[in-house]
């Protein structure tokens, strides 16, 4: 404190040899002052009002004329849009209806000729092994079987025909509701109306479908004021308007045979574009095949196009973008309808894509060219082969159950002969009941054989080689004899050339 005050009191006096200041020139200059600080406000003020009045009418100026410059182009494209359209779009449009003309007529075509394929690989999902090769499991002697996707198609409408001649025997409304939930609890799988178009292309005559509303459906998510499929059940030859005929077991049987039958000649039509697709190719009767070819694989027949059903008068899908721009057409702008245009083009044109290479695909060569381990072989000797090869492929579709039994029996025989030939052999007799030949006979031979089997080829092997075994009846015995004179090897040459006959015939 004592050091602080003597520094106050020497910034409080004046500087040495300063004028001294009176009180009337101190007061001037307060006041001088004053009036250069609120001059310099008023000034400072005036500048800024200045800048924003100037400020305001350069941002009106800028959006007044964005706006003129705004009108002036929405004017010029709505004069200017119709002449692109009527010049750009149009010639497009016309192109794609041409183009989808088309597409029909080439869908069209393949369905009649039945060479429509599946999507490509990479799209489509590969099926489950059990349903790839089923037919390799099942524990059946060869013939027309049924892909595995066939016989659930069976199976659905079996169980279709149960629920609906439930409901129709009651006399109640047969909806696609009921019957969907009725098929669903029988089979555990997924039921839906695809699936009953498909039935319908099975077999048309089947049911008849129609859209009908009013039909009490005694629940709330259902109203009773909307269509519903309905399924009513044609019977062939009679009339059943009435409602006094009954959809009996018998009847629903012999519709499961038709159903069956039909199954079977869609898979017949396969099968003769298959054969006819081989290089030679081959012709068998429909009414004459037994089993498929060998090479045929049933369970990659393609799906069944299912048929198209009744729909409610009110349903209008458009299924391509040329049916959206024909229906909305005055609820676009012209900008919407020149891109729909555009992309209406680019799926027709890669759909004609498509089309071609699949065309290009199928063509087969007349003159396949060789393999390289083929090479040096003359082309006549291959087609010699492939006739021959040809030939006893459809000898084998041809042949009856019971012919391919007796075949089967025979390429035993040779082994069976050298095994009686020892029997007779070994007993030292020249007669053997036939009870005592054929306990020897299976003992010594290579697999399990039963009695009865074994006395069918016995009797095949007497009739085959008459010269050299014969039966001999002796009361109530039956004897076998041995014809020492003939040799065994040309037993053996006989049995050959007869199983060479049977599988030419």
């Amino acid at each position: 404190q004592p050091q602080a005050a003597p520094g106050r009191q020497t910034a409080a006096l004046p500087r040495p040899g300063a004028p001294q200041p009176t009180d009337a020139s101190a007061q001037e200059a307060t006041i001088s002052r004053k009036r250069i600080s609120k001059s310099g406000l008023q000034d400072s003020s005036k500048r800024s009002q200045q800048t924003e009045t100037a400020a305001g009418k350069e941002s009106l100026c800028s959006l007044k004329s964005r706006l003129q410059r705004i009108q002036k182009l929405s004017q010029a494209a709505t004069l200017l849009a119709p002449a692109e359209l009527g010049t750009d779009a149009k010639s497009r449009l016309k192109r794609v209806r041409e183009l989808g003309l088309k597409v029909q007529e080439n869908k069209e075509c393949k369905r009649t000729a039945g060479q429509e394929e599946e999507s490509s690989v990479g799209e489509r999902v590969k099926a489950p092994a059990y349903q790839r090769f089923h037919n390799l499991g099942q524990d059946v002697p060869p013939g027309l079987t049924l892909p595995f996707k066939y016989k659930v198609l069976a199976e659905m409408f079996r169980s279709m025909d149960t629920i609906v001649s439930m409901l129709f025997n009651r006399s109640e409304t047969v909806t696609f509701a009921k019957v969907k939930q009725g098929v669903q609890d029988l089979m555990r799988k997924k039921f839906e109306q695809q699936n009953i178009g498909q039935i319908k292309t099975v077999y048309p005559s089947a049911y008849k479908f129609r859209q009908e509303k009013g039909i009490p459906t005694w629940s709330d998510s259902v109203k009773k004021s909307i269509y519903q499929l309905t399924i009513d059940p044609v019977f062939e030859g009679e009339d059943n308007s009435e409602g006094r005929t009954q959809l009996t077991s018998s009847r629903m049987l012999l519709r499961r045979r038709i159903f069956s039958r039909n199954l079977t000649n869609m898979v017949k039509h396969h099968h003769k574009a298959f054969l006819a697709s081989l290089h030679p190719p081959m012709h068998v009767p429909d009414n004459k095949l037994t089993r498929w070819h060998p090479r045929f694989n049933v369970d990659e027949v393609p799906d069944i196009d299912p048929a198209e059903l009744p729909q409610p008068p009110d349903f209008e899908k458009p299924t391509t973008a040329q049916e959206v721009l024909d229906k909305a057409r005055s609820m676009m702008t012209p900008k919407m309808e020149k891109a729909l245009a555009n992309m209406a083009l680019k799926s027709v044109e890669t759909a004609m894509a498509a089309t071609m290479e699949q065309k290009q695909l199928n063509v087969v060569s007349p003159h396949p060219s060789p393999s390289s381990a083929l090479k040096g072989v003359s082309q006549s000797l291959l087609e010699r082969i492939r006739t021959k090869e040809a030939q006893k492929m459809q000898a084998a579709m041809t042949r009856s159950p019971a012919q391919a039994e007796r075949l089967h029996m025979m390429r035993r025989l040779p082994e069976i002969a050298r095994i009686l030939r020892n029997v007779f052999v070994a007993e030292k007799r020249a007669a053997l009941n036939i009870t005592v030949a054929c306990n020897r006979m299976v003992d010594s031979y290579r697999s399990s054989m039963l009695l009865g089997d074994m006395e069918k080829h016995l009797r095949l092997l007497a009739d085959i080689v008459a010269d050299w075994l014969s039966i001999h009846i002796i009361r109530e015995d039956v004897y076998l004899k041995l014809n020492k004179n003939v040799e065994l090897f040309t037993v053996v040459e006989k049995i050959e050339k007869k199983i060479k006959d049977e599988e030419k015939a």
